[in-house]
């Protein structure tokens, strides 16, 4: 049986919880509820997980226990234990480089300037995945990167990224039973509100 492995990325602890650096894990939030999952700790692979059988697929999900910059430590013991291809890796993640609440999936590509991401393609030594980018905007001029993404959305914005979230997980859902391609023109769709700008 083919396995998949979903990564979403965040922070653990209740002092990250819901913050912009944590789309991966807020995503993670609506997979587990939808699907039903029951998600334990895997102290020996620095990881929450949960699995279950989709379109004959088994699949990992999964929220690394590591903090954000050490994530791909989490991953390569994935890939280890269970013998994960790249191509069968789909990363969910936060990026400052989208508006808020946009989505953008894609096959590949460079980890760009987040640290979660540089530390997988780090260790597993390739950037050739599939991953699902959540936007949460840039932080406003002046303002520090890093304050910025672990700060939490204002309750404006949050309604917006909760949509995303949703949004996200069904794109994964998308990539298990049909693959990258179909879960591209679902996610890569602009909203209605966008298009008649």
């Amino acid at each position: 049986m083919e396995t998949l492995l979903i990564v979403g990325l965040g922070n653990p602890g209740e002092k990250y919880a819901h913050t912009r650096h944590n789309a991966g894990f807020d995503t993670m939030d609506r997979l587990a509820a939808e699907l039903g999952l029951e998600e334990r700790k895997r102290l020996t692979l620095k990881a929450v997980t949960a699995e279950q059988v989709l379109d004959g697929k088994r699949v990992i999900f999964c929220r690394p226990q590591t903090f954000m910059n050490n994530s791909g430590q989490c991953v390569r013991g994935m890939f280890q234990k269970y013998g994960i291809r790249p191509e069968n890796l789909l990363v969910i993640y936060d990026d400052i480089d989208l508006p808020p609440g946009r989505i953008r999936v894609r096959k590949s590509g460079g980890p760009g300037t987040h640290n979660g991401m540089r530390s997988i393609v780090a260790e597993i030594g390739t950037d050739a995945f599939p991953r699902i980018r959540i936007g949460t905007g840039d932080r406003p001029a002046g303002e520090d990167l890093a304050e910025w993404v672990l700060g939490r959305c204002a309750p404006g914005e949050r309604a917006e990224m909760e949509e995303a979230f949703g949004r996200a997980a069904e794109c994964a859902l998308v990539w298990v039973r049909e693959g990258i391609e179909a879960a591209m023109a679902r996610g890569n769709q602009k909203k209605k509100e966008e298009r008649n700008e």
